[in-house]
């Protein structure tokens, strides 16, 4: 794949329903009025123990600013943004960019991104290889089920020399998108928390971070194969974000949780429970609604190819 998507594909590897006080005063007058108000209630969606973990210490924190925020754990990535629109949550913080993106695009809405989390790596797992140039004639790798995240996997197999992907399959490409395939690895789709612990039952898989930590591993020291070591370099697409609803994106309250969130604090909570696996993705100079509007640009111009 030698489009300039494979590049963004390859190096730029969620809401809060509000729920009124006894006085009817809205999020921003309670988040404004003083110590003497009551505290805003906001409830934010996230998947796994490790993201419940970070985000368990960020609402005891964001107590001092006024917030009571209920952590709400999903198990897998398609409830918490339907819940987000729906008004169920407040906020959630689970997905990178791009699978907001994809959601909103396949479900008509128009969750908006408010601030940035962490970046995570992609890696592939195996006990049974040392290197995925070890794959047998016919091997069988599991990856992701969602459009981004397989997409995802799928360009980490290509850089790996796995697999070639067509040219115009844009930054989400599908198993259909292959068009070199020497060792016909086998590719199987499931739920992405389900992938980690296939592990066992096929011959490698390509696990989201969350997920693999939850599963013991870590892809600085269990990953056979890495999309990028380095994260710095990872950039918009697959940073991981905090998104509410559109007419919620300059909520005071809710920015109050994303000032919360990016902090020292939280950074070093967030390597503690990863062990290092994740890293802030965040930065003073960050605009993530230009970010998310030039995504959108990109991809609308991929389908016009």
């Amino acid at each position: 794949m030698k489009a300039s998507f494979k590049k963004l594909g390859l190096l730029t590897a969620a809401a809060f329903a509000l729920v009124a006080c006894s006085n009817g005063a809205s999020s921003d007058d309670q988040a404004s009025s003083g110590s003497s108000a009551e505290p805003t209630k906001l409830k934010v969606g996230v998947v796994g123990d490790v993201e419940r973990e970070v985000w368990e210490d960020v609402a005891e924190r964001a107590k001092d600013k006024g917030v009571d925020l209920d952590v709400q754990v999903f198990t897998d990535y398609v409830q918490p943004n339907k819940a987000l629109a729906d008004g169920s949550l407040d906020l959630n913080a689970f997905q990178h960019m791009a699978f907001l993106h994809d959601f909103n695009g396949s479900e008509q809405q128009d969750l908006q991104p408010v601030g940035y989390t962490y970046i995570s790596a992609m890696a592939a797992y195996s006990d049974k290889v040392e290197s995925l140039d070890d794959l047998k004639d016919g091997a069988e790798i599991a990856i992701p089920n969602d459009a981004t995240n397989g997409g995802r996997a799928l360009l980490l197999l290509e850089l790996a020399g796995v697999i070639e992907i067509d040219d115009n399959a844009g930054i989400s490409p599908t198993p259909n998108d292959i068009t070199e395939n020497p060792k016909n690895v086998k590719i199987t789709e499931l739920d992405a928390a389900q992938v980690p612990r296939s592990l066992g039952d096929a011959d490698a898989v390509v696990a989201n971070t969350n997920y693999a930590v939850d599963a013991g591993l870590n892809p600085f020291k269990d990953g056979i194969f890495i999309d990028t070591e380095d994260l710095a370099k990872v950039g918009t697409q697959y940073k991981c974000i905090i998104a509410t609803q559109k007419d919620r994106a300059n909520d005071e309250a809710i920015k109050k949780v994303v000032e919360t969130y990016q902090t020292p604090e939280t950074e070093a909570k967030i390597k503690e429970v990863t062990d290092g696996a994740d890293q802030k993705a965040w930065s003073d100079n960050d605009n993530i609604s230009a970010d998310y509007k030039a995504l959108d640009e990109q991809v609308k111009a991929a389908k016009k190819k």
